[in-house]
């Protein structure tokens, strides 16, 4: 498993996302960031899981296999010892005591010295061995259970550490996903731009020609006429309206033929008759370099219609498609209707759940609108009635905008606000807006400043109608700003259009405060090679975090690190403090954070050093029994008590839930807490565990009779 996340993450790591378009908004950068910081998490945790097995085999496994080798193992053989001296002693003696009397004194005399010598022996195997069968079974009380101590506080490290990096990652979760929203409804918006674009395009195919610029470009045939005949040769044509100049380039191409792009002057263009020739779409040019007529031939009717309009052909035929409501000016009649659908609106529907955002009836709108501005009688119609529900007033009010003949912000500003949103440096975004805003004529300016206060007044409410300035974005872009011409390419900066009005949003009371100091032109934006200003949400960029001491440690040591000295040796109180993350002062030198002295229940520095010094003893193989420390005095049971809780990092104040919880992850206890262990309840529950008390003197004569110096420190 840990060797499948580690491939897991190299690939992500490597994974490299691609996107269309010359610049990316803040939270697409986000978004290719996220697998590069999901790896560094990935590969922190198996590396933390790989030490902590590597720390199951140093601290338990090993230990525990040296002491069976070294002590049991050593113990069977005082027993084969034992039994073989046993059954050699016995063995004499019972053919000592089948030696006959009447042999000689000195006979018998040897034969005593031989059984002594034999008992002696004897006596002395069995001494070893019982000496070795207490040995063990009293050292096998620390010598077993330090191991098991130790893998447990690696195995708790271990899972500390799944716990910073939790508390690490739920606020970045928190920001990625908002970007991921926002990125899906920018991707929604554009997908309907694209499908009503397509949709546009199926019903007038073949359109080559962009409203609003003067060159067109597409395949003609043209009409070459040859001593054997006629045939019709296939060029690409480029018209510049401007110049009136026409480029043609061969397209069939034959082997061994010169010819080459034609560049000719128009000076007439006139629509040829279907029944003066037997080709279709054909219309007359005339160039002031070639005499007489050229006849081209155009793809289909509707082509031969633009290249001809393009031409300023006599037969000038427009493909404007009139849409189901027509295109309106923004005039007074038209303040008036946004006027009085801002009131309706903020009125009874800013609270609305999706206001804006939910569609109303087309029917419905299309009889608001035709009552609205019926030439008749324009703006007789009272929206505060029960005749017309939100979702109508903010469809028709959308639709409206849509329909203006020149979006509110106007064809001629589009580029530079695109380029002002696309910018990387966050404050020329909001300097360039700002002035570009004040380029704006007077009546599209006061429109935008209406509208624009309108949404900030709908974002104040959106713990009840779920509508973020970047939902509005979403809404609002494509309707206040449009690009003239309807390209796939205009279409993907519909998201730097969103952006604009989020910007507009945002910053509403600085920008319509007044206009910029210069408004002459807007700012310069800083160099591409400059860094970027905003940089992508990150959690992997952080310091390292101090690393829990598995070596081992002085006595010396101990009492440096309890003042401060950080592990690279500085003087440092605090280790480094990992991204957004607050730790408790390091406790001051004989007592707790708050300088009071330490007493029972609190952990004792002393205890420290036992535990660096347990480990320490692991590491390097042995498994002696403990015994005096450093300064020749014997350690207590109560200061040989290794606490888990000494080497937690002090509780920090969490992001979710309250105080000190988040999403599950139950509250650390504190240095002054004691553990209450829980048990099954096929019993009462034990009383919380305390630390052992030594028995009073009268209770254990064998401390009575013993010297000062083998007393226990803590008796």
């Amino acid at each position: 498993y840990s060797s499948a996340v580690q491939k897991f993450s190299q690939t992500l790591q490597s994974f490299q996302f691609d996107f269309i378009g010359d610049t990316l908004t803040d939270d697409e950068i986000n978004i290719a960031e996220s697998f590069k910081e999901f790896a560094e998490l990935l590969h922190e945790v198996e590396l933390e899981r790989s030490m902590m097995v590597q720390n199951a085999s140093d601290l338990l496994i090993k230990p525990l296999e040296n002491f069976r080798k070294e002590q049991i193992g050593f113990t069977k053989e005082r027993k084969k010892k034992f039994e073989k001296d046993g059954e050699k002693f016995y063995s004499m003696l019972d053919r000592h005591l089948h030696l006959s009397s009447k042999k000689k004194e000195s006979q018998l005399q040897e034969a005593d010295l031989q059984v002594d010598k034999e008992r002696h022996n004897f006596f002395e195997s069995s001494l070893e061995y019982v000496y070795q069968i207490q040995e063990v079974q009293e050292s096998k009380k620390f010598s077993i259970v330090e191991p098991v101590l130790a893998f447990l506080h690696s195995l708790f490290t271990y899972n500390n550490l799944t716990v910073e990096l939790t508390q690490d990652f739920l606020p970045y979760k928190q920001q990625l996903q908002l970007s991921l929203q926002n990125t899906r409804n920018h991707f929604s918006s554009t997908r309907e731009e694209l499908e009503d674009l397509k949709k546009r395009m199926k019903e007038a195919p073949l359109t080559c020609k962009l409203p609003g610029q003067p060159t067109i470009e597409g395949y003609l045939y043209t009409q070459e006429k040859w001593a054997l005949g006629i045939s019709w040769v296939k060029y690409y044509c480029q018209y510049e309206k401007e110049a009136k100049t026409l480029r043609m380039t061969p397209m069939d191409q034959k082997p061994g033929a010169k010819q080459g792009t034609l560049d000719l002057t128009l000076k007439s263009c006139v629509r040829r008759k279907t029944d003066s020739i037997d080709k279709r779409f054909c219309f007359d040019i005339e160039t002031n370099e070639r005499s007489g007529t050229i006849t081209l031939q155009a793809l289909s009717e509707a082509n031969r219609r633009l290249w001809m309009e393009a031409m300023d052909g006599k037969e000038p035929v427009s493909l404007t498609l009139l849409p189901l409501f027509e295109t309106v000016e923004l005039n007074e009649v038209g303040f008036k209707f946004v006027r009085k659908c801002i009131n309706a609106v903020e009125t009874k529907g800013i609270t609305t759940e999706g206001v804006y955002r939910t569609v109303g009836s087309n029917i419905q709108v299309q009889k608001l609108l035709n009552a609205f501005f019926d030439p008749k009688c324009p703006g007789d119609v009272d929206l505060q009635s029960g005749d017309w529900d939100i979702k109508t007033i903010t469809s028709s009010l959308k639709f409206y905008l849509r329909n203006l003949s020149e979006p509110v912000m106007t064809y001629k500003l589009h580029k530079e606000l695109v380029l002002a949103a696309k910018s990387e440096n966050l404050d020329y975004r909001l300097g360039a807006i700002h002035a570009l805003v004040y380029k704006l004529p007077d009546k599209n300016r006061e429109m935008l400043e209406l509208l624009i206060q309108h949404l900030v007044n709908i974002c104040e409410h959106s713990r009840e109608n779920l509508m973020s300035p970047s939902n509005m974005g979403v809404i609002f872009g494509p309707t206040l700003m449009r690009a003239q011409e309807d390209t796939v390419a205009a279409m993907m900066n519909i998201k730097f259009q969103n952006i604009v009005v989020e910007i507009l949003i945002e910053h509403f009371g600085k920008i319509y405060s007044g206009p910029p100091e210069d408004t002459t032109a807007p700012p310069v934006p800083p160099p591409r090679v400059a860094a970027r200003r905003h940089k992508p949400i990150t959690i992997s960029k952080r310091p390292l975090r101090e690393r829990p001491v598995f070596f081992g440690a002085s006595l010396e040591e101990s009492g440096a690190d309890q003042h401060g000295q950080t592990p690279n040796g500085s003087g440092s109180v605090e280790a480094p403090k990992p991204l957004h993350r607050s730790r408790l002062p390091a406790p001051r030198p004989g007592g707790d954070e708050l300088g009071r002295p330490p007493t029972e229940g609190r952990p004792d520095p002393r205890a420290e050093a036992e535990v660096g010094k347990l480990v320490a003893r692991l590491q390097d193989g042995g498994a002696k029994p403990a015994g005096k420390a450093a300064n020749g005095v014997v350690a207590s049971p109560a200061q040989r008590t290794s606490t888990l809780q000494a080497r937690r990092p002090a509780p920090r104040p969490g992001i979710y839930g309250r105080e000190g919880e988040y999403d599950g992850v139950p509250k650390p206890r504190s240095h002054g807490d004691k553990p209450v262990i829980t048990r099954p309840p096929v019993r009462p529950p034990d009383p919380p565990c305390r630390t052992p008390v030594p028995p009073r003197l009268e209770q254990r004569p064998d401390l009575i009779a013993g010297t000062a110096e083998e007393m226990p420190s803590s008796v």
